[in-house]
């Protein structure tokens, strides 16, 4: 592997590495520290709405980042260079500003801090595209699921101990060091599109791609899969806690076991998929995700949860990296960064629409009848994976897009 695809790889592990420590403050630490001051759960509804406005605009980001390059650098690395330096600024600001006396200026500064994620996100998604291998897609994947995850079992140890301490301008401060210490790895890594998008590559046509009848049973199963696993996955917690009577300090030792699975799944599933291919790829990830909610269904006791839970969190990152490594290679060249976050927005409508039917089913028939009913979604997903891959047409050549 030559020193610039290195640099590359290391490049998405870090960034996602970033990612996933921002986001575990978003997801399990920001309501608690707005609560140390008193915030209202209303306000902190709405400090959570807000935080989600850029990753609607990630669409467009991804579009910019396809048709202007900045700087004479490219059309991937300025953006992720500004992206990290956003939420370096932002967060080393956020320590510094009490929600109970500036409220205002703390919703704004995580609303930047949310902007520079999903700016560097969505154009590292593209350098992705853009510089990868077709065999390397499923590794470069799961190095990126696989570094999220990482970031998501240190961050909450890290950040529970600094929480538990009252140390929470530290976590701003390591959230904007962890950018800060990221932006000389984007600099060194060359874009493509400082030498091979010298000129704009031609732009008609592109958008013919979303027609493509395989990329449409695509997209299906790219909402239907975050239906079934994200849902699940947001249930383990409560089902061990009051269907297994796990206390919560133990509901928390699974949730790191669930991680570990996860980096597992995400970087040895890329490996094994680079043998397999992606048709007995996403073939042997359906089944395996549906193996492994059936076993949540049906774990009798907490000891055997161990192997299920950690069984689950493999699935998922096995899952999660074996169709994303598929949606790299659906996106067209011209507008990849833009197609790529598309991918991701549906799959987004998959998870919104999945927990309220996931709440649903557990107050109507239990946790064991819901993860039953993922499980059949997973099993059922199968025919489309036959389509996808009956249907697709050889990728086009476009003139201009050389690697």
């Amino acid at each position: 592997m030559d020193e610039g695809r290195r640099l590359r790889y290391a490049l998405f592990t870090t960034v996602y590495f970033v990612e996933g420590a921002l986001l575990t403050f978003f997801s399990g630490f920001n309501a608690l520290y707005l609560r140390s001051f008193d915030v209202s759960y209303t306000r902190i509804g709405i400090v959570g709405g807000i935080t989600l406005i850029p990753f609607v605009l990630k669409l467009f980001v991804g579009l910019l980042s396809d048709r202007v390059p900045l700087l004479g650098l490219g059309h991937r690395k300025p953006y992720i260079v500004i992206g990290l330096a956003l939420q370096a600024v932002a967060s080393f600001a956020a320590a510094f500003v009490s929600p109970a006396d500036g409220f205002t200026l703390y919703v704004v500064l995580i609303l930047l801090t949310s902007l520079g994620m999903s700016t560097y996100d969505t154009t590292s998604d593209g350098l992705s595209v853009d510089t990868t291998p077709e065999s390397d897609r499923g590794l470069v994947q799961g190095l990126m699921v696989g570094g999220r995850a990482l970031a998501g079992v240190i961050g909450a140890l890290v950040m529970g101990a600094l929480s538990q301490a009252g140390q929470w301008s530290s976590i701003f401060v390591i959230l904007g060091a962890l950018a800060l210490l990221t932006i000389p790895l984007a600099l060194a890594v060359k874009d493509p599109g400082a030498a091979v998008r010298g000129k704009a590559l031609p732009q008609r046509g592109a958008f013919r791609a979303f027609l493509d009848a395989s990329f449409v049973l695509f997209l299906i199963l790219g909402m239907l899969y975050p239906f079934a696993l994200y849902s699940a996955n947001g249930m383990i917690g409560t089902f061990l806690n009051e269907g297994l009577g796990i206390g919560l300090a133990r509901v928390g030792v699974y949730t790191s076991v669930f991680g570990l699975g996860t980096i597992a799944g995400g970087v040895l599933g890329g490996l094994f998929v680079k043998r397999v291919g992606q048709r007995r790829g996403i073939v042997i990830a359906l089944l395996i995700t549906a193996v492994a909610t059936l076993g949540l269904a049906l774990v009798p006791s907490a000891a055997i949860a161990w192997a299920v839970v950690a069984l689950f969190g493999i699935a998922f990152g096995y899952y999660e990296t074996v169709y994303m490594a598929m949606g790299m290679d659906f996106c067209d060249p011209r507008i990849a960064a833009f197609m790529f976050a598309f991918v991701m927005a549906v799959g987004n409508i998959g998870i919104g629409a999945g927990q309220p039917v996931a709440g649903l089913l557990v107050d109507r028939a239990g946790f064991r009848t819901m993860f039953l009913v993922f499980a059949a979604v997973h099993v059922a997903s199968l025919p489309l994976v036959w389509g996808i891959f009956r249907l697709r047409k050889p990728k086009p050549a476009v003139e201009g897009a050389t690697a």
